[in-house]
């Protein structure tokens, strides 16, 4: 168990117990489908977050929110993950959490006003549009295809993007565009405006997002000038102060999510009986509760400390990286192996794990694959040791 002060403590038992008596109860909720959970149960779950004061923390107070330090959010994220709706109801979901970061950091007192304010209040939600079809950008953000034109007060943007979270419902989207000069650039946009279309949701094997995950294309979509976030030019600088943080918080939910299922594992094999004992006395699945143990401690510990690392002031790119590998797959071999000790019942919808187990797979591969991050991580390590 990793120490923490009273303050944290506090915090980690206010979450868990909201958690426990108003979100897991609306797991089964009918208003739920292959591509996330309906408006109006998001709402409704909204409403209780607010009530208990735990409505989007992590924004500044001045938004509304209490401006919980990264290691706060580590403690109360994986709280919050501990149910597959508890994301979506403290608004700490993605892609509108690293959205909100950014925005606190880059956007403009207008833009602050007309958008950042309602996503804080859980009013509406945003997407963040800069993954696209082949040749476009995927791992390699520099592969942009979507360009933005100068044209009068305005930029005309034209290209497509796919995989985009929270894409249908979404009313504001944060748009990654090629410029002339061959730099990058982020344009806010409302999604009601013409040349703004999203042409279908994907079917994917996650369901945990709001407005599950959508193809939108852009035609001659006029943004005004005064829409561009932050500086022209500056997009990658910008996607590196939203993907750092944004990275650590999916390792922070995801663990919450994790524990769900090895509690679960481990509470079946408390109670389940074969061959003459418990189903946990038999070293096969004994052992596997004992990996899941130390899966477990090692994605928090490396959590905790990339969290730290952030709270210092320090970019975290290298840590955080480092985190999500070690997260994603510690992660995986965990929810893997409670399947397997839950046997055939994981198999059904019945089991909330496996749920888990299907919205989980992909975080191998958002926010970065982890073989980039490897890649990153020993280009990192080769110029290091070379200076």
């Amino acid at each position: 168990m990793i120490t923490l002060s009273t303050e944290l403590l506090e915090l980690q038992a206010k979450v868990k117990a909201f958690i426990a008596q108003e979100i897991i109860p609306f797991e089964q909720d009918p208003r739920q489908d292959s591509h996330g959970p309906s408006d109006a149960l998001r709402q409704e779950l909204i409403a209780r977050a607010r009530d208990w004061q735990l409505l989007t923390p992590h924004a500044s107070p001045e938004l509304g929110g209490q401006g919980w330090s990264h290691l706060q959010k580590a403690v109360a994220f994986e709280e919050a993950g501990y149910s597959t709706l508890g994301a979506i109801a403290m608004n700490i979901h993605a892609p509108d959490e690293g959205n909100i970061h950014l925005m606190e950091a880059v956007a403009s007192d207008a833009q602050r006003a007309r958008w950042l304010q309602p996503m804080v209040a859980g009013e509406i939600r945003s997407c963040f549009a800069m993954t696209e079809p082949a040749p476009g950008a995927g791992s390699d953000p520099s592969m942009l295809q979507t360009t933005a034109v100068s044209d009068g007060d305005d930029y005309l943007i034209n290209g497509r993007k796919w995989l985009i979270t929270g894409a249908d419902g979404a009313s504001v989207a944060i748009i990654m565009a090629k410029m002339e000069d061959g730099s990058a650039s982020m344009f806010l946009t409302d999604t009601n405006v013409e040349g703004f279309i999203l042409e279908r949701n994907m079917n994917a094997m996650d369901s945990c997002f709001a407005g599950g995950h959508g193809v939108l294309l852009f035609e001659n979509l006029r943004v005004p000038k005064d829409n561009v976030l932050g500086e022209i030019g500056k997009g990658f600088k910008y996607a590196q102060i939203r993907l750092a943080p944004a990275r650590l918080t999916h390792c922070m939910r995801w663990l919450g999510q994790a524990r769900r299922a090895h509690d679960m594992a481990t509470q079946y094999a408390q109670q389940r009986h074969s061959f003459g004992q418990r189903l946990g006395d038999h070293q096969g699945v004994g052992f596997m509760l004992a990996d899941n143990e130390m899966d477990l401690l090692s994605v928090r510990l490396s959590t905790h400390y990339c969290a730290q690392v952030l709270d210092l002031g320090q970019r975290g790119n290298y840590e955080s990286s480092l985190t999500k590998v070690i997260s994603a797959e510690g992660i995986w071999r965990i929810i893997d192996r409670s399947v397997q000790i839950l046997g055939g019942q994981a198999m059904t919808d019945e089991s909330i794990v496996n749920k888990i187990f299907k919205d989980a797979r992909g975080f191998r591969i958002y926010d970065g694959a982890n073989e980039v991050h490897r890649m990153s991580i020993a280009r990192k390590l080769l110029d290091q040791t070379q200076a």
